[in-house]
């Protein structure tokens, strides 16, 4: 249930995928297997990180702030919390989502304001609403399954050097936020490294660039995400750090009263 990126698999598997070569995929791919492979790709039961994002606006002008986030994968939910240290004036500040395997299910996702002392559920419309400033919809930080789209296969280009298949997501459901998405998926370790946005209108609305791509206790990691809003122009850098895998994380990690109460750190 894993994102693109932004799963699940037995470890032998994933040792399988992680060392083998681009020729051991069958050449008879469709775009549905390969999108099916990345969502099934394993990273982790849990993570830990620290998130900087910075915020630059038209004119150059930046902002920076600091998250702590956790994440933990229950089998059919994903749940994930995140909560702001830096700055000030943003600190406290938490989002809490659960992400379900069940197609036609919704995500649940809640936003903590500690001004308000209380926590918002995002649902219906505002979840097209983009998250805290950034160019990053709470959809977007959703898990979009890969049921809802039908995803085509338009061939292959290199980037950087590296082998990428290249899918194109259109919705099944009317009136989605996105007409389609076009995404570049690494066909080596099955990590988009870019991914293009197509508003309602059929034009370019964003792109996702992902790099710093490593491997930390056995598990390819992106470091670095640059989301560019063309039509605004106005660009989010999520940097990650203090990347931290399968550790033990409590569930009460994952509620609404443990994030109203600040427990998260």
């Amino acid at each position: 249930m894993k994102k693109l990126n932004l799963c699940k698999n037995p470890a032998a598997l994933v040792s399988l995928l992680l060392m083998s070569s681009v020729n051991l995929f069958p050449q008879s791919l469709s775009g549905e297997d390969i999108i099916r492979r990345v969502d099934e790709r394993y990273t982790g039961d849990t993570q830990k990180n620290t998130t900087t994002i910075t915020l630059i606006n038209k004119r150059g002008n930046s902002r920076v702030r600091e998250i702590i986030s956790y994440t933990k994968d229950y089998g059919d939910t994903e749940k994930n919390v995140m909560v702001f240290t830096e700055p000030r004036d943003v600190a406290g500040v938490g989002y809490l989502a659960y992400s379900y395997d069940e197609l036609g299910k919704d995500d649940d996702t809640w936003l903590f304001l500690p001004a308000m002392k209380r926590s918002r559920r995002i649902s219906g419309s505002s979840r097209n609403d983009y998250f805290m400033g950034t160019d990053f919809t709470y959809d977007d930080m959703g898990d979009r399954k890969v049921e809802e789209d039908t995803h085509a296969l338009k061939g292959e280009e290199q980037i950087n050097g590296i082998s990428c298949w290249i899918i194109e997501s259109v919705p099944k459901e009317p009136g989605y936020i996105y007409s389609r998405r076009v995404t570049w998926i690494r066909q080596d370790v099955l990590i988009a490294v870019k991914v293009e946005y197509y508003d309602r209108q059929g034009e370019l609305q964003k792109i996702l660039r992902t790099s710093d791509i490593t491997e930390i206790d056995g598990i390819w990691t992106v470091r670095r995400m640059e989301m560019d809003n063309i039509q605004n122009e106005h660009r989010t850098i999520l940097e990650f750090k203090n990347i931290q895998y399968n550790l033990p994380v409590e569930d009460s990690f994952f509620s609404v009263a443990t994030l109203e109460r600040g427990r998260i750190r």
